[in-house]
C-alpha cells in the first residue's frame, strides 16, 4: 500500500510540475471551410498563372519581377503577384490569417500580406519586407532576420475593436489601431513596394482563415 500511495503521489507531483500550456493565438477561433475556388490569384495581367505562380499541393510559390507589368491593364499600381483571399470577406466580428511564410534572401522591397480595406487607404494593414526585416508597412519593426526560414503568421483583426495584432512563431509582435473601411479581406504573396528588388518571391503553406467564436 505504501508503494501504491508513493507512485500515486508521484503522478500528482508529476502534474503539478508540468508547464501550463502557452495560449495560442487561434484559442476560442474556428477554422473556415477553403478549398481552391478561395485562393484567387492576381498576377501580371499578360503573364500566364504558371509564369508567375506554383503550388505542389503543399507549398505555393509566388513570384514578379520590378519590370513586370500590373495585375490589371487599367491599374496603376506596382507589380504583383498575390493570393486574394476570396468568398469570406468581412465587415464584423474578429477574424484571423494563418499561414507560415518563407522570404528568400534577396527579396526586398515588397509587401508580403496585406489585410486589404480601410477607410481613405487602400489597406489597413500590410506587412513588408526590407532587408530581411518585416515591418508594419515601411515603419515598425515587427520581426527581424525572416530571410530563408518558415515562419508562422497569425493576424487577428478585431472589428469592432479596431485593432490588429500581428504574430510571429506564437509571439506577439505588433498591435496596432485600424485604419476604418467596411469591408476586408486578407491577401499573400508579394506586391512590390519602395525599392523593390529586380525578383520578388514568398513561399506559403497551410494558409487558414478563421473566425472567433
Amino acid at each position: 500500500s505504501l508503494l501504491i500511495f508513493l507512485a500515486s503521489w508521484s503522478c500528482v507531483a508529476a502534474r503539478g510540475s508540468r508547464a501550463p500550456r502557452t495560449a495560442d493565438p487561434t484559442d476560442g477561433f474556428t477554422a473556415v471551410r477553403l478549398s481552391e475556388s478561395n485562393f484567387a490569384l492576381q498576377r501580371p495581367f499578360d503573364e500566364s498563372s504558371g509564369a508567375r505562380y506554383s503550388f505542389d499541393g503543399t507549398v505555393r510559390k509566388l513570384w514578379v519581377f520590378s519590370s513586370d507589368e500590373p495585375h490589371a491593364r487599367q491599374s496603376h499600381t506596382k507589380p504583383r503577384t498575390e493570393i486574394r483571399m476570396a468568398g469570406y470577406d468581412y465587415s464584423s466580428g474578429v477574424w484571423q490569417f494563418e499561414g507560415y511564410g518563407y522570404v528568400p534572401s534577396g527579396t526586398t522591397g515588397v509587401c508580403i500580406m496585406q489585410v486589404f480595406g480601410a477607410g481613405e487607404a487602400a489597406s489597413t494593414l500590410m506587412l513588408h519586407v526590407y532587408d530581411g526585416a518585416l515591418r508594419y508597412y515601411n515603419r515598425q519593426l515587427v520581426e527581424d532576420a525572416i530571410y530563408d526560414r518558415w515562419f508562422r503568421l497569425n493576424v487577428v483583426h478585431d472589428i469592432d475593436a479596431s485593432t490588429l495584432t500581428v504574430f510571429i512563431d506564437g509571439e506577439q509582435k505588433l498591435h496596432v489601431d485600424g485604419r476604418g473601411g467596411h469591408s476586408h479581406y486578407f491577401k499573400f504573396g508579394v506586391y512590390g513596394q519602395r525599392q523593390e528588388s529586380s525578383r520578388m518571391e514568398s513561399h506559403w503553406k497551410d494558409v487558414k482563415i478563421l473566425k472567433k467564436d
